[in-house]
């Protein structure tokens, strides 16, 4: 607990959350770092805390009696973005453009009929391509905005170094 009052929270966790809740603008509250609730677990012992592996039995026991177990009693997961219907809603004409066939042929990074075809897939709601379809936009994007140039002259290089 020390540990983390000391590093992991104010160097880490805090700072995320303080990041992400001002660029949207957002005031965001840390419940469980009132003093008060701080002062109480620093008391508790060890064993009142964790049994058998499990932590944080006092916040368990108080969940279990207005939360199903079911959602107390899973792993911890990630959330991720609804980046699937961005892609076929507001993103849609952006990424059509950095993925549209020619383009990806003129430039001979990649093969264009598998991207085209996830594109197509994923449009049509037939296959979960949302990150794979990211890491290419992600590249085409970054090659719009500043690698033309940087990456013909090394593409350039490269061909003369192998010829």
């Amino acid at each position: 607990m020390f540990y983390d009052a000391k590093t992991y929270l104010p160097d880490d966790l805090l700072v995320k959350v303080d990041r992400a809740t001002m660029a949207a603008s957002l005031e965001a509250r840390v419940p469980y770092l009132d003093p008060r609730v701080v002062e109480f677990a620093w008391r508790l012992g060890f064993a009142s805390k964790v049994r058998g592996g499990e932590g944080k039995l006092p916040l368990r026991r108080l969940l279990y009696r207005d939360v199903p177990r079911d959602l107390v009693d899973r792993p911890k997961f990630g959330f991720g973005i609804p980046l699937d219907s961005w892609l076929r809603g507001p993103l849609r004409d952006w990424a059509e453009a950095l993925l549209d066939e020619k383009r990806l042929r003129n430039e001979g990074y990649f093969d264009q009929r598998p991207i085209r075809r996830i594109w197509t897939e994923h449009l049509a709601g037939q296959g979960a391509w949302q990150y794979h379809l990211w890491d290419i936009l992600m590249f085409e994007e970054w090659l719009e905005k500043n690698g033309r140039a940087a990456f013909s002259g090394e593409r350039a290089a490269t061909a003369a170094f192998a010829g």
